[in-house]
């Protein structure tokens, strides 16, 4: 497969799911709101990047003292 169609596959994929996902909940109710939902789960997933974060600048600053 040319690599600019999948770019292009890509992009129209993209677009696609960040429209459903900002209109989800105007057009079909609260049932489908995706929006909610993806707003929940990045919440959860920050609070894990900070976690993980502040673990690896902890070993870094360990590994960093042995030196």
């Amino acid at each position: 497969m040319n690599k600019w169609l999948k770019v292009l596959i890509g992009l129209i994929l993209l677009n696609g799911a960040i429209l459903l996902v900002w209109y989800s909940g105007e057009l079909w109710g609260s049932f489908w709101n995706f929006k909610h939902a993806a707003w929940e789960f990045f919440k959860g997933g920050l609070a894990w990047i900070v976690i993980v974060s502040g673990l690896l600048f902890i070993i870094l600053g360990i590994s960093d003292l042995k030196e």
